[in-house]
This record gives structure tokens, sequence and C-alpha cells, in this order.
């Protein structure tokens, strides 16, 4: 059986390789990004590139969006030629982005009152979990909306939850980006006062890597740090967006969040340095440069 077609807007580090990967699954991929020279790896692999978002959405059962922030999804979703204008009465619309939960919820409703329906779907996993096939997705939605996306989602990621409605899915994302911070802060640090005593940091993933300080960042990040290779797989500039929407939840929760703040104004003196671009392991620079080694 033919499967159907989707719209994919936004090519930007995680939407190219989640795009192929749908490609390869053996979906049709309509995709549409602002910066159109951005889609050629996606055309190049056999998807077709539009020039609005509406014309990505004609004769695309689902619709997914992968941008920035909250306005941008709005913009790609609802704005002047967005996707809903496109899309055909009943098409099922999921944002893989990282937005405000009430944003988020605010978007699903406007949809639904188009007569369109609505999944959100944050993911986790950075550029190699895109790549590789294996992104965390967290949903947020009617769960009938989410048994018919998963077979799509499944092309994309490997451990896909159902959090609740509208705004939980964004909610858990939110969740997911305190823990991986405060993971990355414990490997900044450990590395920190390793080499204050005068030990190879790489001893540490050696040593630790199989026990009760081993994390994604320690398996992932710390490699890139011994190696001084501050390539993004998740940049400091996006991350601070994240943390902006973090301490935005907490607020509106009355939640403290202490860690949260501190690693926030640590990333923001990356940011000073000039290593907003930079990969958010980044961090290792400014306890370097905060201990003087």
């Amino acid at each position: 059986m033919d499967k159907p077609q989707v719209a994919f807007l936004g090519m930007g580090l995680m939407g190219v390789p989640m795009s192929l990967n749908l490609l390869r699954a053996g979906y049709p991929v309509r995709c549409y990004n602002r910066t159109a020279a951005k889609t050629e790896p996606v055309v190049e692999a056999g998807g077709v590139a539009c020039v609005t978002p509406a014309e990505a959405a004609r004769g695309a059962a689902v619709i997914i969006s992968c941008v920035t922030d909250g306005p941008d999804v709005e913009r790609v979703l609802l704005g002047e030629q967005g996707a809903a204008s496109g899309a055909a009465p009943g098409a099922l619309l999921i944002d893989m982005s990282t937005i405000s939960p009430a944003v988020s919820t605010g978007i699903g409703q406007r949809l639904r009152e188009r007569g369109l329906r609505f999944l959100e779907a944050p993911v986790t996993g950075g550029t190699i979990g895109a790549t590789n096939g294996t992104l965390s997705i967290l949903a947020g939605g009617a769960e009938a909306d989410f048994d018919e996306a998963r077979p799509v989602l499944a092309a994309m990621g490997a451990n896909i939850t159902h959090c609740g409605g509208w705004g939980a899915g964004q909610g858990v994302k939110l969740c997911n980006q305190i823990m991986g911070a405060m993971n990355l802060l414990g490997v900044c640090e450990a590395f920190a006062l390793a080499r204050g005593m005068n030990i190879d940091p790489a001893i540490l993933v050696q040593a630790l890597g199989g026990g009760a300080a081993n994390s994604w960042a320690l398996a992932n990040l710390a490699p890139k740090i011994l190696a001084d290779d501050w390539a993004p797989g998740f940049m400091v500039d996006t991350q601070q967006k994240d943390m902006r929407l973090v301490a935005e939840a907490a607020e509106q929760v009355g939640v403290a969040l202490p860690g949260a703040a501190l690693m926030t104004q640590l990333w923001r003196s990356a940011q000073a340095h000039g290593e907003g671009a930079e990969g958010i392991h980044a961090a290792d620079k400014v306890l370097r440069r905060l201990s003087g080694i």
C-alpha cells in the first residue's frame, strides 16, 4: 500500500535528516524552507521543494513543522500562505518544534477551528538522533491522532511517547532540557576538577562511563569536548531559547529551578564570547575561563 504524502516545513539541522528518514521509509515528502537552498539535500534524495507552506501542504495527509520558536510555528502553519490555507479538511498537522506549552495549545485550538487536527511532538536526541532515526518523540494531543501519526513518527524516532493532551508533550520536552542541562554541567564540572588536579579528562570517559555517573552527555558530548570540536548538534543559541521557555513555565506554576537558572547564565557567558552558534557543550569553555585552566 502506498504511504501517505508528507509535507515537511523547516529544513534546519533537524529537519533535513528527519525528512531523509521519511523518504527512506517510503513516504513521499514535499518540503519547504524559508531559505530555499536548504531543501537541496532532500530534493536530491527524491523530495519535492515547494515555494510556500501552503503549496507543500496541498495533497498531504500529514504536515510536519520543525522550526525555531512559537512565532515561526504560527507563521508556517497559520500565517499568510501558511500550511493551514493549503491543507485538506481533516489533515493532521504535527509540530515537532520546541515551543511554549501555552502557545502550542493555542495553535491547536486555532487549527481545530479551521477543521484541522493537531499533534505536538517535540523531539530530543539532537542531530545524532535525527540522522540515525533514534529520536525520542514527546507527543501531546488526542490519542486517536497519536495512533494515526505513530507510523510516520516511527520513521524518525525510536522512543515515542504519548504524554497527554496539548501542552503535555511540550512540557515534557522542557523537563528534558532541564535534565540534559544538569547532566552536561556535571560533565563540565568534573572535567574542570580533573584538569585542576592534572588528571586527563579522557580518563573520566573511560572510567566512569559504565557507572552511576554515566549520561548521554558523557557518552556523546564529552568526546567532542576532548577533541575541541565545538560543532553544534544543538546550538547554544537554540538551547537558550528553550531555557527561556523553561523559565517562563516555572514562573507560571511557581516552581524554583536554581540549576536551570545557573546553566542559563553559563550559556549566556558563552554567547557573550561569541560562542552562541557552537554546540551546547561550549559550557566547558565557560568553566575553563572561570577556572583559569
